[in-house]
């Protein structure tokens, strides 16, 4: 099957199999096209996977679980950090297909996609050493129809949880699957990655490189395809112990579905509509800058962008202005060129999806400032940064996640109507504050429904948890957080 596209002049692009049990299989059900979104030319074909394919996959890792969750912590280490040189060395490779896939710019694809990729991996063959135990004050119990009385030690101890499906974004094939795989590995678990339809190349190289660290068979494998059946098939295997997953919250409420009724564990990523609270003694360069990153970063393709801006009426004017010649000097175009800072979204569907909200906008009576026309570009799926004001809570514009360089403004007068406003969202993955009193902007932060809460920065720590409040996930990943996520607490106890 295909999804159309051009082929590349003069080369044939690669034909990918899956990887099911260290080897590399031939797909049931054929190929499907991988296509460039900013040249829309054929970057490769990717292996559509079946039922049974999936199934077997999840065999794989079921049979190879006992084993690695059994090796010695050292060696596990060990694989990860020989992953990470591996994916470093071939850093230059792997980034160009990223691109490819992706639409990303050069220093996106480098830093950001495969060189967080490799961090991850060197990260958790650290964590792979953590220790594993907790230790629990002890109990002086007295005799009774349990037994004798006496001193009862116990301790906590962090067990991997078993088979793994880990279904990834697309826009960031790298960075988001290393996020899931490696802390996955490092407790024990084995994997089957299920990579996001539109960038699974990437995904498979990840597996390359494992496999030349040293993965054993089974323990890490990857099926693809276009088709929802493939990842569903993933989550309800009954092979699988927990799903980890990164996506529309709309897919990821259908997934905890099936995993309720396996009681598989879950780790859920979704959407966010980040608010960004403005007030009037901000820096506001520091605020417009933060707040650009929705246009550029991934062109605004990231569940974290501080999309919705909450703008105090005192400096609304200035900071729409300030946003407005902000986007205006940002370059679109082909990110292959040095210059260019907003590149493609994922798909023509994609771009189309956008494209309709901001009509939409339009018609609820959004002001548009700046954007909302198609590029003038002869290829790719292009939308020009674009900047909304006048917006009202209840518009489609500021309630949804759009998943494009879009930014929203809706004005407030105080403290209490800004908190109120930022927490009246389905979402709550990342908020933002930006306010020169320091007292307060934590003060606001703490009444924030989220995850997380910036404070005059859109910067992450990246051990620091990572997760969502109300329908922007279940679960936190991140650091420590993520090697917890992947584990299940079992207790021992003992009489002293």
């Amino acid at each position: 099957m295909s999804t159309g596209g051009r082929e590349r002049a003069g080369e044939r692009p690669p034909v990918q199999r899956l990887f099911v049990g260290g080897a590399w299989v031939e797909p049931d059900g054929g190929h499907y096209a991988v296509v460039d979104p900013a040249s829309e030319e054929v970057v490769g074909y990717a292996p559509e996977a079946s039922r049974a394919q999936v199934e077997a996959a999840v065999d794989a890792a079921r049979d190879a679980f006992d084993g690695w969750s059994r090796t010695a912590p050292e060696e596990r280490a060990g694989i990860l950090s020989r992953a990470a040189r591996v994916i470093r060395r071939e850093s230059a490779r792997y980034a160009e297909l990223a691109q490819a896939e992706s639409g990303a710019t050069t220093g996106t694809a480098r830093a950001l996609q495969v060189g967080v990729a490799a961090a991850r991996f060197a990260r958790y063959a650290r964590g792979a050493l953590e220790p594993v135990e907790t230790a629990v004050p002890p109990q002086i119990n007295e005799a009774g129809p349990m037994g004798g009385g006496g001193v009862f030690g116990a301790v906590a101890v962090r067990r991997p949880v078993g088979v793994v499906t880990c279904i990834t974004s697309y826009n960031n094939p790298w960075a988001n699957a290393a996020g899931k795989v490696a802390p996955a590995l490092a407790m024990g678990n084995t994997v089957v990655v299920k990579p996001a339809p539109q960038d699974p190349l990437s995904v498979y190289r990840m597996a390359e490189a494992l496999a030349e660290a040293g993965v054993p068979p089974g323990v890490v494998n990857v099926v693809s395809g276009s088709r929802p059946e493939v990842g569903a098939a993933a989550v309800a295997a009954d092979g699988v112990d927990m799903v980890s997953f990164t996506g529309s919250t709309a897919v990821g409420q259908r997934i905890g579905q099936e995993c309720g009724r396996g009681m598989k564990r879950q780790l859920m990523e979704l959407g966010g509509k980040g608010a960004a609270l403005v007030f009037d003694d901000a820096d506001l360069a520091s605020a417009v800058a933060g707040i650009g990153t929705t246009f550029s970063f991934y062109s605004g393709q990231i569940c974290t962008a501080p999309t919705r801006v909450l703008a105090q009426r005192g400096i609304h004017d200035r900071l729409v202005a300030g946003l407005a010649r902000y986007a205006g000097h940002l370059t679109v175009g082909d990110p292959r060129e040095p210059g260019t800072v907003v590149g493609p979204v994922i798909s023509a569907a994609h771009r189309d999806r956008v494209e309709g909200h901001l009509a939409r906008a339009a018609e609820e009576g959004a002001r548009l400032v700046t954007g909302g026309e198609r590029p003038d570009l002869a290829r790719g799926f292009y939308v020009a940064p674009t900047l909304f004001a006048d917006c009202t809570p209840a518009m489609r514009a500021v309630r949804e996640e759009i998943f494009g360089p879009v930014v929203t403004v809706v004005p407030f007068d105080d403290e209490e109507e800004g908190i109120a406003l930022a927490n009246d969202s389905d979402y709550g993955l990342l908020d933002y504050v930006w306010s020169g009193e320091v007292a307060r902007a934590f003060r606001v932060a703490g009444r924030l429904r989220a995850g997380g809460v910036g404070v005059n920065t859109v910067g992450r720590n990246m051990e620091a948890p990572f997760g969502g409040f109300k329908r922007s996930g279940v679960g936190r990943d991140a650091g420590s957080h993520a090697l917890h996520a992947y584990s299940e607490l079992q207790a021992i106890v003992w009489p002293g």
